[in-house]
């Protein structure tokens, strides 16, 4: 970082202002977090973050889940050629999941000779090492892990949001979903020591946070590969005792790993959030064997009614897969059952997209489109019937919502968010964003509510 700082300082002398950065996350959470990671790097060494590509230093921190991530990035990357043309101190960095493709670092490396740095999802915390690499060699840096067991801790960060923060709790996937490319390019499960959790999070907390986000491939598998293991929900409990830390969030859970001890630890906390993201991706046994889920319809359905019990006031969210290799008519309308049976508050639908490199991607009996969009339209027009009912069950109710910023299509409002995670639009003054308040929800607009300040 030293001698990157160096050459950060020189070249503010020759262009008369602070040299500038701007990171482009594709992607997750994950993704989102690393990027912080990155800017924090990058500030450190004396660079000025912006918004838009036309910075001295570029980093897009990309996602691969689906081959039109990919083709974005492509697409983007001949409009910064044209940028690098007129600034010839400019510097270009591909970082992330597409980078861990080999074929895609062969295309890069073949047509997009301009890019400065490449570098995978494994080694974020190298960016100050291939800088300088970079400047000394005058040539294209290619650092690509193909897996690792090291966690770095203490790299420095830039939040978005001074209030709130994500936290990623472990690194990877073991469970090798057919239609997905994670484990692929973010490596086996590794979790981080829960001593080294809690220390980020009483930082964060002294620093104004006052929400967090924990981040994981599969949360609910946390701690198996510690020397001790310890299990989420014991993490959770953890977590739970820090003074000034008010809200609790996580994500992803994998139905076959939750918990009762979770649901238990759930239902008690006055902390953690009302909200649980629980992918289903299909309603059909036989899919989601296919899937490698490792659930069957029944055992979802019957979690799913155990954490209602538990919660009734629960916020349930979901992914579905429409389209998968296979589907069939009376898979898709086991799906909508499925749907019409957990009642979401929303549900995150995709249709079936190839993802080479994946099983799925040759499996016989590839669904017609049409009839995958078609499958599509009717699973959307139920989920959002359902969501809209179940949004407007808190209409009347005064509840905690966290100011997160101001409305952006009218700024007379705030914006805020409960804790089962459904936004509140409302009037009131800039002071109170990072600010737990209580407002009167006092009409629901579907997916969201319009409220009102409640009087002390």
């Amino acid at each position: 970082m030293a001698k990157c700082r160096v050459y950060v300082k020189e070249l503010e002398k020759k262009l008369g202002r602070r040299p500038t950065f701007f990171t482009q996350t594709f992607g997750c959470q994950m993704n989102a977090k690393d990027s912080e990671k990155l800017a924090g790097i990058l500030e450190k060494i004396g660079y000025v973050q912006v918004e838009g590509e036309e910075a001295d230093f570029v980093v897009y921190n990309t996602c691969t889940v689906r081959e039109n991530a990919n083709t974005r990035v492509y697409g983007r990357l001949g409009y910064l050629n044209s940028l690098k043309r007129k600034n010839p101190n400019m510097m270009i960095a591909l970082c992330g999941c597409m980078m861990q493709e080999n074929a895609v670092v062969e295309k890069i490396k073949k047509s997009y000779r301009f890019v400065d740095m490449i570098f995978g999802t494994h080694n974020i915390f190298k960016l100050a090492e291939l800088m300088d690499t970079r400047l000394s060699s005058k040539t294209m840096i290619i650092d690509i892990w193909k897996d690792t067991s090291l966690i770095v801790e203490d790299l420095p960060s830039e939040r978005k949001y001074r209030f709130k923060a994500g936290v990623n709790i472990m690194y990877g996937c073991n469970n090798f979903c057919s239609y997905c490319i994670v484990p692929y390019v973010r490596g086996r499960e590794r979790s981080r020591n829960p001593e080294d959790i809690v220390k980020e999070v009483e930082e964060l907390v002294a620093d104004g946070v006052v929400e967090i986000m924990l981040l994981g491939q599969n949360v609910n598998s946390y701690g198996k590969s510690l020397k001790e293991p310890l299990s989420f929900a014991a993490l959770l409990s953890r977590l739970e005792q820090i003074e000034g830390l008010k809200r609790i969030r996580f994500m992803t859970s994998h139905p076959k790993d939750l918990s009762d001890e979770l649901i238990e630890v759930m239902r008690t906390s006055g902390k953690i959030c009302r909200h649980l993201h629980l992918p289903v991706q299909s309603g059909s046994t036989r899919i989601l064997k296919k899937m490698n889920r490792n659930y069957t319809r029944e055992d979802y359905l019957k979690l799913a009614e155990k954490i209602r019990t538990a919660m009734p006031d629960i916020s349930l969210t979901t992914d579905i897969i429409i389209g998968f290799p296979g589907e069939t008519e009376e898979d898709f309308l086991e799906t909508l059952e499925v749907v019409k049976k957990v009642r979401y508050d929303s549900a995150y639908t995709f249709l079936y997209s190839k993802r080479s490199g994946t099983p799925a991607a040759v499996m016989e009996g590839q669904v017609e489109e049409a009839v995958a969009k078609e499958r599509f339209d009717r699973l959307l027009k139920t989920v959002q019937g359902i969501a809209g009912e179940m949004t407007g069950r808190m209409e009347g109710m005064e509840e905690e919502v966290l100011v997160e910023e101001k409305n952006s299509q009218n700024p007379s409002l705030l914006t805020g968010r409960l804790s089962n995670n459904s936004l509140v639009h409302f009037k009131g003054s800039e002071d109170l964003i990072g600010k737990l308040v209580r407002v009167k929800l006092s009409e629901c607009r579907g997916f969201y509510y319009f409220g009102e300040l409640a009087k002390n």
